[in-house]
């Protein structure tokens, strides 16, 4: 691994933004146009709030739900995902306190596009998903939900879109510092810092801003594994897992006039510096810690090392009689992995348990994925109506290294011999994708807005030097209606096709040895894309000057879904088991052969799988949502936000019919925020719950459920310059409950015949923090 300081990563990242900037602001340009709404805001507005705010009505014609930063703020959200939790639809399932993979509609994160200013970007996932807790919320300026596809925007939206739009120059003025600490269950105290300034720079505006996070979770887990449900006590796990580390964040963004047109730089670089340390012990009796029932001790420590960047260059001007664009965009994702793990095995066949072997495990994991991408595009009135046509091109690469380095000793007191003999994997993906659209609107009480994608895709997969090609092309039509019925009320109704590309763990050619169970599994390059139809249908209502509530429906039909299916070819363990059968049979019959009666058949239970465009599926749900002050009750200071969300689905894989896997039942919010002028201060509550979801792969099949989140905050403004918040959160300690059924093959799995069934409860305590925030 790169063992750079970190600070010096974070200083050379953002000054090269700022010098960039910088050097373009020293040329001479007119003064700079005002904000869409006429003008700039003042940044001590958001640090003091004198009111409360209320969820958007968006513009956009393609229904859009839109939330700006002071929304979330009263509850000082860390990240993206703290925010996200709020909003309808959007569920989790992740550890205790962690909110990283957004599930939209409660599909997995690889159905969700994620984008940073309207932008793609590259993420952890092996599905194509990024985590969204990547991002802090100090650096954001809005939150958009963007329910349905449009011809201008890239088609990976089968759940639908979350944009990230950042803090802009032309949005803010002024400057302000935060800090503060937060103080976890176990006592440990982590710090938080940032500050943002924006103003005019050299004929443009100039917005900067850093943000330093400390991060910290520590969670208790307790496993107890029995036979089968109901059945024998096995054996039992107590483990602690604590995340530890920090977030270095910064943006920047310069926009100017140049020429007849506006110009538009951007950056954001997030550096994530984490250590997990996981500590277990197993026993062979369901109560107690006595040597005499101890059956292994296990550490892992993994090392993380995560940079996101994201630079952008745009420029807008007059062309033709309409408005081109020309977008620039570079984005990187960086993962560097030091995971090490020992473990000492006790021999529960002696009583007490004797010592068995010391064995431990060091994998490397260095993953770069990169995007480069063109957009033009020209917008231009025409009879009446909004016409627009471009083309987005993008280059892709994505390189991954992972190194294995195993060692053991059966002496006891012998230390491990070093793990320095590694195995070593290699493989790239690279994709070039040519994107043409067009797209009409116009309308005034009843506006719409239709269009046509054709995104094209060429694939090229490297896997320890081997080499497959693929190419497959979509056409997404898409269309939607508003109909403004009032000045309160609208309707809108949308239909349109989005994809989803094949994960890039599904496409690579490795053979990936006991991956499902006993059974082994090998990617397929020639996958296609899972496609779907969609349609929302939607009613929104303003409830006085600033309430709003809303419903929509929404159903996907998904077709050409991945699923793991069985190659039929027998794997390495189905053929060692019968090796190991004719070796006994020989044992106890000796000079037997194979017209001997009762020398074993060769009939194998595990095999190899791979990934394949054989499934349909669809998903269906209602999702409410309201946001108001309670002025009709005579509570004008008082404001009550609430969404709930009823998702459902069916698919059919090889064992039956199920729902999505990990999609929730359903999830909702509801909380108050009161506000006192005559003290300058305020107060609210934020509770959460989460349905259960169930998964279901070969092999194995898990149910988790979640506690209620509850939150709470306490802030007091002093004049119009400082503000400082108390917050709590999980204040019920919630709870992750996992269910798992495991089996060795598929065949076990159909007749039911278990392998292990556990019951784990993962929990985390309340986290408090205090923030201040000053503007000047």
């Amino acid at each position: 691994m790169t063992n750079r300081p970190i600070a010096s990563r974070l200083s050379l990242a953002i000054a090269g933004a700022l010098l960039a900037s910088a050097g373009l602001a020293a040329a001479q340009s007119p003064a700079p146009a005002l904000s869409p709404d006429g003008a700039v805001r003042e940044l001590d507005a958001i640090v003091v709030q004198g009111e409360i705010i209320y969820r958007d009505r968006s513009a956009d014609i393609a229904p859009t739900l839109s939330y700006d930063l002071e929304y979330f703020q009263r509850f000082e959200p860390l990240t993206v995902g703290d925010m996200l939790k709020r909003v309808p639809s959007v569920a989790f399932v992740s550890d205790v306190l962690e909110y990283d993979g957004a599930q939209l509609r409660g599909l997995d994160p690889g159905y969700t596009q994620i984008l940073i200013n309207g932008k793609k970007v590259p993420g952890a996932g092996a599905d194509r998903s990024f985590f969204v807790d990547r991002i802090p919320a100090e650096l954001v300026e809005r939150i958009e939900i963007v329910r349905a596809p449009s011809a201008n925007r890239s088609g990976d939206a089968v759940a639908g879109a979350l944009n990230i739009v950042l803090r802009d120059a032309f949005e803010f003025d002024g400057a302000y510092v935060r800090a503060g600490a937060l103080r976890f269950d176990d006592g440990e105290v982590k710090p938080t810092y940032g500050a943002v300034a924006s103003g005019d720079v050299g004929g443009g505006r100039l917005l900067g801003g850093i943000n330093v996070q400390g991060r910290y979770n520590p969670k208790a887990k307790f496993s107890t594994r029995l036979s089968e449900p109901g059945g024998d006590f096995d054996n039992r796990e107590d483990q602690t897992d604590v995340r530890d580390g920090t977030d270095y964040s910064g943006n920047v963004s310069y926009t100017r006039e140049v020429g007849s047109g506006e110009l538009k730089l951007t950056g954001l670089y997030v550096l994530t510096d984490r250590t997990q340390t996981e500590d277990s012990i197993e026993y062979n009796a369901p109560t107690g810690t006595s040597r005499d029932n101890l059956l292994s001790v296990n550490r892992q420590v993994v090392e993380i090392d995560q940079t996101n960047l994201a630079l952008g260059a745009a420029y807008e001007f007059d062309m033709a009689g309409g408005r081109t664009e020309i977008d620039f965009g570079y984005a990187a994702f960086k993962d560097e992995q030091f995971d090490t793990e020992v473990e000492t095995g006790y021999d529960d066949d002696d009583t007490p348990p004797s010592f068995d072997e010391f064995e431990g495990e060091r994998t490397l994991t260095d993953v770069e994925d990169t995007e480069s991408s063109l957009k033009l595009a020209h917008v231009r009135d025409l009879a009446g109506s909004r016409f627009e046509f471009g083309l987005d091109a993008m280059d892709k690469s994505r390189d991954a290294d992972i190194r294995i380095a195993e060692s053991a000793t059966d002496v006891e007191g012998e230390p491990l011999p070093p793990l320095t003999d590694f195995d070593r994997r290699t493989s790239r993906i690279d994709e070039r994708r040519l994107d043409p659209y067009l797209m009409v609107s116009g309308g005034d009480v009843l506006e719409w807005q239709a269009g046509l994608r054709y995104e094209t895709t060429d694939v090229a997969v490297a896997a320890d030097g081997d080499r497959e090609d693929n190419d497959y092309a979509v056409l997404l039509p898409s269309a939607s209606l508003r109909w403004n019925l009032g000045e309160d009320d609208r309707l809108s109704l949308s239909l349109g096709r989005t994809v989803r590309r094949p994960g890039f763990d599904f496409v690579l050619p490795l053979l990936l040895e006991e991956e499902y169970g006993d059974n082994d599994f090998l990617g397929n390059p020639q996958l296609d894309p899972e496609t779907a139809w969609g349609i929302d249908l939607g009613f929104e209502r303003r409830l006085g000057r600033k309430g709003i509530v809303g419903v929509n429906l929404f159903y996907r039909d998904i077709t050409d879904l991945i699923e793991v299916v069985n190659t039929g070819v027998p794997n390495e363990t189905a053929l060692d088991d019968y090796a190991d059968d004719v070796e006994d049979f020989l044992d106890e019959n000796p000079g037997a052969d194979e017209t001997t009666p009762g020398y074993p058949v060769f009939d194998p239970q595990s095999f190899v799988y791979t990934a394949a465009n054989v499934g349909d599926g669809y998903v269906y749900g209602i999702e409410f949502d309201a946001s108001t002050p309670l002025t009709a009750l005579g509570l004008p200071n008082t404001g009550v936000f609430v969404n709930y969300s009823w998702l459902d689905s069916s698919v059919d894989d090889a064992f039956g019919e199920r729902r999505f896997n990990n999609q929730a039942r359903y999830v909702y919010n509801l909380g108050f925020i009161h506000d006192m002028p005559s003290l300058a201060a305020s107060f609210g509550a934020s509770y959460r719950k989460q349905g259960d979801a169930e998964l279901r792969i070969l092999a194995e099949e898990v149910r988790t459920s979640y506690g209620a989140d509850l939150e709470v905050f306490i802030e007091k403004r002093f004049g119009d310059k400082l503000s400082v918040r108390l917050t709590g959160s999980n204040l019920l300690d919630a709870s992750k409950d996992e269910v798992f059924d495991k089996f060795d093959n598929g065949i076990d799995q159909a007749n039911r015949d278990y392998d292990e069934y556990e019951l784990e409860t993962e929990s985390a305590g309340p986290v408090y923090q205090l923030i201040a925030r000053y503007s000047f």
